[in-house]
């Protein structure tokens, strides 16, 4: 199931959006969940939280998918 994230400015950092996602809770969890859990962005794995998403952008974790709008 996809679903869409509203950002405000021309982009967010991956960790920020796992966060308003609500895949993760808390920014302490976000570097430890990227290297145990496959976290795609545009079908690429990605380990960075800091990657710049851009409008258009998805990211998936496991079935669920974010579209950045």
């Amino acid at each position: 199931m996809q679903r869409e994230i509203t950002i405000r400015g021309e982009m967010i950092r991956l960790g920020q959006l796992l966060k308003l996602a609500g895949i993760v809770d808390s920014g302490a969890e976000i570097k430890g969940f990227l290297t145990s859990q496959a976290v795609l962005v545009n079908g690429d794995r990605e380990m960075r939280r800091g990657r710049q998403l851009h409008h258009g952008d998805v990211v998936q974790v496991g079935d669920e998918e974010v579209r950045v709008s």
